[in-house]
């Protein structure tokens, strides 16, 4: 066994799974606090990325102006669907609200071919390039500094959820919103916060991503591996998206780099049936989760 080749190939999986991570967080966020499961992730997070294409490659601005206005477009849009489209189907069934994000990301599909066609397209050049090397192992440029900017925001989002006024609004509306309407805490705010933050996550997670392979408007597929990781981890815990989200991507590297591409995904729902047939609510999930 090349043990080199399995260490470049385990730190590629290992950097891609941050970046699942990054965005397994934003949908267990709006889990946490609303229990919508957003199966439009996926979608907010490639609109983000042709946004990024937009200001960037349409508009010529710099990368790194074009990079924050992608992000705060795409968590704009998570706000916008969930006042729009989501705050009106309060006290309605869950499976109802599921068909909602399902249509919403229909809907983002549609409009990105219409805005911008359904070729693939590359993003405009923004990573640093140097060869990054450690030990004796190489890791592509793109994947490791994409890898370090969402490592950085998923630290800024633990702080912020642990010391901050508004991560402490959120903590408490996930655990009964209930008691958080007695204790003063606008819940209706809440909701939309968690939306927005959780859209912020996925949206930069997006261009990352996007810089690395490439966008098109299948992009959002890549929520279908998140909602492996969200499963396997959790739906309710941040600590299960991060420790999924690093599993599934190195997993899915692995077995392309040995099987082929066309085992990616077979091998992380192999691991996602034996999760469910063992911990039918995740690794680190809790028991009063509804299932649809």
């Amino acid at each position: 066994m090349d043990w080199l080749f399995f260490g470049e190939i385990s730190l590629a999986g290992l950097a891609m799974g941050g970046l699942y991570a990054l965005i397994a967080l934003g949908f267990v966020i709006i889990y946490k606090a609303t229990r919508v499961i957003n199966f439009a992730i996926g979608e907010i997070m490639m609109f983000a990325a042709y946004l990024f294409l937009a200001f960037a490659g349409g508009l010529e601005m710099s990368p790194w102006v074009a990079l924050p206005l992608a992000v705060l477009g795409g968590s704009i849009l998570g706000g916008v669907i969930e006042k729009v489209m989501i705050r009106p189907m309060l006290g309605e069934s869950p499976i109802s609200v599921v068909m909602v994000t399902i249509g919403i990301a229909s809907i983002l599909v549609g409009l990105v071919e219409l805005l911008w066609g359904a070729d693939p397209q590359l993003l405009p050049r923004f990573l640093p390039r140097e060869p990054v090397f450690i030990g004796e192992m190489y890791l592509a440029p793109k994947i490791a500094y994409g890898f370090l900017i969402g490592a950085a925001l998923l630290i800024l989002y633990l702080l912020y959820f642990r010391f901050s006024r508004g991560g402490v609004a959120l903590r408490a509306t996930a655990s009964d919103q209930a008691a958080a309407y007695s204790m003063g805490i606008n819940v209706r705010r809440v909701f939309n916060l968690a939306w927005v933050f959780g859209s912020l996550a996925a949206s930069l997670a997006g261009v990352l991503v996007a810089a690395t392979g490439g966008l098109s408007p299948q992009f959002g597929a890549i929520g279908l591996s998140v909602l492996v990781v969200v499963i396997v981890g959790g739906l309710d815990s941040i600590l299960g998206a991060l420790i999924a989200g690093v599993f599934i991507g190195w997993l899915e590297t692995v077995a392309g780099a040995y099987l082929g591409g066309e085992y990616r995904m077979p091998a992380t729902f192999a691991v996602l049936a034996v999760i469910l047939v063992i911990r039918p609510y995740g690794l680190f999930g809790t028991h009063e989760i509804e299932r649809v």
